[in-house]
């Protein structure tokens, strides 16, 4: 009866309007007075919860990208692309995909990207000619790439819940699923290119403007390779790997002279406030976790799917089925920090593969980014494009079911996630 009480407590909280994090925070609250636990105790979760040398990796990569973003070279990104595949019908759609799966290996934020690179390519494809709904949708939609392909917030976040995933790992086995998600968004923007004849540019460029544009890029194309080479290698661990990151973001925006310090400063707070509201919401979903295991709920979610669940392709189903759900409604940290308890050790009953199932849930809760009826993601891009969010809703759908199709084959071909790891952590 506590756990139905606590439930619909959240879900009011998140439908009257408290931010995330809040609604945690204040249902976790009212939770342990409910259980007579001591506030001391809810105070010492919320601390160990963010006591982690894992969480640091989400600072700096937020940092790293901040600062190629306010040193103008995520724009070189943009323009590299479009010079490259501009001529093509259609081909802005394609350098909006290409740009964010590069952008991507920097940031690992689909709320970053749509707020920065998505923007711009959002008003250079309307610029170009094409529909405002149309351009838009594909940068909502090719934003959700970013938590897919490393470094990924959400994976860093997966790996702490779960405890026994490592975040290299995790990065090596998202990196094929993402880069699948980004191939099946351009065979979408190439058939509407050929069904609405979209504009291209009228000339192709010469291989010395090719060749002049790609020196340009080149520290931004460099910067995802520098991050999983270093883990690759083992040279670098994933938190080291975003200090690297960041370094190599400050010396190359300053060697272009696109960075000051005032310049600086802003990067830092940007990235501060990012940082800021991702810890807040982890640290109160790591106090929620105390009230979820002193209710035994992941003991009664185990016996029920136990019981009633007899094949792990039955509860692939179950686990993606709910996991859409979910992801319709809360965002992907949150979402991720309180059902990990919960289902993780369930997968591993079924002899699920921990990099598969941890796959399978960042995939699945950054579809719910997009998916109405809440779709988080929407709201961002309608509030920094001015596009109404009705009709993100109607044009998103196409995008959703694409994405589906992807989370379905990788859910149900745990060799794309599993191969990589094993062929280059081992």
């Amino acid at each position: 009866m506590n756990a139905i009480i606590i439930i619909t407590m959240f879900l009011i909280c998140c439908v009257i309007g408290f931010p995330v994090g809040f609604a945690i925070g204040f249902t976790t609250w009212v939770s342990f007075l409910m259980l007579g636990g001591k506030m001391l105790v809810m105070a010492q979760k919320l601390f160990t919860s963010i006591n982690s040398f894992t969480y640091l990796c989400i600072p700096l990569f937020v940092l790293a990208s901040e600062i190629m973003s306010e040193g103008k070279l995520i724009d070189k990104i943009v323009d590299f692309f479009q010079v490259c595949i501009g001529h093509i019908r259609g081909g802005l759609a394609y350098v909006n995909v290409l740009d964010s799966m590069v952008f991507a290996g920097i940031s690992g934020s689909a709320s970053a990207d749509m707020a920065s690179l998505g923007v711009l390519t959002a008003n250079a494809m309307v610029k170009a000619g094409y529909t405002k709904n149309y351009a838009v949708t594909v940068s909502a939609a090719t934003a959700t790439i970013a938590p897919l392909i490393p470094p990924s917030t959400i994976m860093i976040i997966f790996a702490a819940a779960a405890g026994r995933v490592s975040v290299s790992e995790l990065f090596m086995g998202g990196t094929i699923p993402g880069v699948l998600y980004g191939v099946a968004f351009l065979f979408l923007c190439g058939y509407y290119a050929k069904k609405y004849n979209q504009p291209k540019n009228e000339r192709r460029a010469t291989i010395k403007e090719i060749w002049m544009e790609f020196k340009l890029s080149l520290p931004v194309l460099l910067l995802p390779i520098l991050i999983l080479g270093s883990i690759v290698s083992g040279v670098c661990t994933a938190t080291e790997a975003g200090a690297l990151a960041v370094i190599y973001a400050i010396v190359t925006t300053c060697l272009r002279r696109t960075m000051n310090l005032k310049s600086l400063i802003n990067s830092m707070y940007k990235a501060a406030r990012l940082t800021a509201s991702v810890l807040f919401i982890i640290a109160t979903s790591g106090a929620m976790q105390w009230v979820l295991t002193a209710l035994q709920i992941p003991q009664n979610v185990a016996s029920f799917c136990l019981q009633f669940i007899h094949s792990k392709f039955l509860f692939l189903l179950f686990l993606n089925i709910l996991l859409f759900i979910v992801g319709c409604l809360l965002d992907g940290a949150p979402a991720v920090l309180l059902l990990t308890p919960i289902l993780f050790p369930v997968a591993m009953q079924y002899g699920i593969n921990p990099i598969h199932f941890g796959i399978i849930m960042c995939l699945n809760l950054t579809i719910g980014l997009i998916t109405p009826p809440i779709g988080l993601l929407l709201f961002v891009a309608s509030n920094v494009t001015g596009l109404k969010l009705k009709i993100l809703y109607k044009t998103v759908w196409p995008f959703v079911i694409c994405g589906v199709c992807v989370l379905l084959l990788v859910t149900y071909c745990p060799i794309l996630t599993t191969w990589l790891p094993s062929i280059i952590l081992k």
